[in-house]
């Protein structure tokens, strides 16, 4: 039984009610969040887990998405993780115990052959360098490793793969030596545990959440095993015939993510005023996600800086604010990290921290953390480039990470700061593409989301050519509103497409073009609450 809503107000206008509406149904329908499939998670399913129900359906999709150059994935360097699975995936599969019939060999075989030599010709020999991905450093040297075995490189067949340009074995030799010394393994490793070497079979004490060892469907089957052993985990097998199940065979990299989806969802709505009613379990639900180190993106993953800043503005927008007192573990005396040990340091995590700490600061008695606050925005003044965009290690789009950064230092950023988003709005204004949208490779909704956002929720004044420029991206966005799938923007193993976050990030610009002028109303003016700054 649904609980009661919490009312929050109502979308400007009847249709983008109904889609505030029908966007939080979609969060209730599917608990575990909507993300699109993974070729790096599908590919290591199928080396180490040919048992489980889809391998044919799995083998299928890395056919179907290998590219025309012969690689998987997003261009450039962003193709280097996906196009090593498949092609490992691909080997073994011809390889196995058992083998392949003739007629599927036949599509396996020249297949492989076209990824190795993209890999030797192209991926390895680049320049650019490998996207600062989470477990970049340890899964491009594993690969390598275990397709230079299947091919009998070192063995007079052919010469090993070279390591990419600027990479080492440094981080594997490190996890290794603590593995030989029985010694922890952070808790984020878990999450690649599929990478790591046969010691972290014998000796690393993962321990499945709900089933599954870092929240991953890859870092699960290969800690499983052998299915057919005595004393194999159940509900590790349940989450993996429960998640291959649901998406036909591929699977994400990371599910569930209902916290991390949840929190997104709420927070992009409620940013701009598009509030909606929504139920009590889902703010009840954000709420429990917090304990005394914030929230985590998915059960069995480290909390973490981003997740909980969300989480904690999520929840003062929505009327149930929460002390953010967790969030401060974080701090490391210049900006927050967004977990303990992070190597760099990611602007949209700090974005979401000033807006978590920001709201605090302004609605709280005595102003708590008011300090913190004017330093986490002189931070991310500091890092606007050049040109005057951000860009970020947790979006592969530097709309996604210029958006963050402005809307929070709009909403939160000291007196002085409007230089900096007039230079982030103009960016925006010279990057739009003749079709009128924005995106890093091609156009999409959601960069074009993202730009309107920079552009319609600062509070900036609007420049000459302004109505254009948003009046062709809503007609782009109207000419893609059925559009299906979506492009993987988003940095985990493997790039990867949050659906409903973005839909959300899609309908919170479009309520933004309503709340400033800039679109037709679709209800009166009692109907369309200005854009709340609170």
């Amino acid at each position: 039984m649904t609980a009661p809503p919490v009312a929050v107000g109502e979308l400007a206008g009847q249709g983008l009610a109904g889609a505030g509406r029908r966007l939080v149904a979609a969060m209730l329908d599917a608990p575990a969040g909507t993300v699109s499939p993974s070729v790096y998670e599908t590919g290591r399913l199928v080396s180490d887990a040919p048992w489980l129900p889809g391998h044919a359906e799995r083998l299928r999709y890395l056919l179907d998405t290998q590219r025309a150059d012969g690689g998987w994935g997003a261009p450039g360097a962003y193709g280097l993780v996906p196009t090593l699975s498949a092609v490992e995936a691909l080997l073994g599969a011809l390889d196995g115990p058992g083998g392949v019939g003739p007629r599927e060999a036949g599509r396996l075989s020249p297949a492989a052959r076209r990824g190795v030599a993209t890999l030797r010709d192209r991926l390895l020999v680049a320049a650019e360098p490998v996207p600062d991905m989470p477990g970049v450093d340890l899964i491009v040297p594993a690969l390598l490793d275990r397709i230079d075995a299947r091919l009998g490189a070192g063995a007079g067949r052919q010469p090993a793969l070279p390591m990419p340009h600027g990479m080492t074995r440094r981080r594997v030799e490190a996890v290794g030596r603590l593995l030989a010394a029985g010694a922890a393994v952070p808790q984020k490793l878990w999450h690649a545990f599929e990478v790591l070497d046969e010691r972290a079979r014998r000796h690393l004490r993962a321990t499945p959440v709900a089933g599954a060892v870092g929240a991953s469907p890859a870092a699960t089957a290969a800690w499983l095993g052998d299915p057919a052993r005595p004393d194999a985990d159940g509900a590790a097998l349940g989450y993996l015939r429960g998640v291959v199940a649901s998406g036909g065979g591929p699977v994400p990299c990371t599910t569930p993510i209902a916290v991390f989806e949840r929190a997104w969802v709420l927070g992009s709505l409620a940013r701009v005023g598009a509030a909606v009613d929504v139920p009590a379990e889902l703010t009840v639900g954000l709420a429990a996600a917090l304990g005394p180190t914030g929230a985590a993106t998915s059960p069995g993953l480290p909390a973490d800086a981003d997740t909980t800043a969300a989480v904690l503005y999520a929840l003062a927008r929505l009327g149930r604010p929460v002390a953010p007192e967790s969030l401060l573990a974080y701090d490391t005396g210049a900006h927050f990290c967004t977990w303990q040990g992070e190597d760099g340091a990611s602007v949209t995590t700090n974005a979401h921290v000033l807006e978590a700490l920001g709201w605090h600061a302004r609605h709280r008695p005595g102003r708590p953390h008011a300090d913190v606050v004017r330093r986490v925005a002189g931070w991310l003044v500091d890092g606007q480039r050049a040109d005057g965009c951000w860009t970020d290690r947790w979006h592969a789009s530097p709309y996604y990470a210029t958006a963050s950064v402005a809307t929070s230092l709009a909403g939160y950023g000291p007196d002085g700061t409007g230089a900096r988003l007039d230079r982030a709005a103009g960016w925006v204004r010279d990057t739009q593409r003749a079709d009128g949208s924005w995106g890093l490779w091609a156009g999409t909704p959601e960069e074009t989301a993202y730009a309107l956002q920079v552009l319609l929720g600062t509070g900036r004044a609007a420049r000459a050519g302004d109505a254009t420029v948003v009046r062709r991206a809503l007609a782009y966005l109207d000419e893609h509103r059925d559009a299906t799938g979506g492009s993987p923007l988003w940095h985990d193993k493997d790039l990867y497409h949050p659906v409903l976050i973005v839909r959300a990030a899609v309908l919170a610009a479009r309520h933004l073009a309503v709340l400033t002028g800039h679109a037709g109303r679709a209800a009166s003016d009692e109907d369309a609450p200005a854009m709340s700054r609170s």
